[in-house]
């Protein structure tokens, strides 16, 4: 496929992290997420889909969980994260 074919990543590839930073969650631009919890690296992983402002994921082990982007907020599990400063959809790979 060529660059001029290749669909660009939605605008919420980055990182998205609680205002404590103790969760921090990659949403990367193949379809994967990392999520770290305080210093626990690669607590979860697994495959999530963006529909509009509407995520769903679903982590290694199958488990399933949703959420919501509303004003760059993500909305998630009972969690309010925010996009880190230096994460967005130009830098992320």
């Amino acid at each position: 496929m060529n660059k001029s074919a290749e669909i660009a990543p939605h605008p919420y590839v980055g990182m998205w992290v609680t205002k404590d930073g103790h969760i921090r969650q990659e949403l990367r631009a193949d379809g994967r997420y990392d999520e770290a919890r305080g210093t626990r690296q690669s607590a979860y992983q697994g495959d999530y889909q963006v529909s509009g402002n509407y995520i769903t994921y679903q982590d290694d082990t199958g488990f399933t969980a949703d959420g919501y982007f509303e004003n760059d907020v993500l909305y998630h599990g009972g969690m309010v994260m925010f996009r880190s400063p230096s994460s967005s959809a130009t830098n992320a790979e």
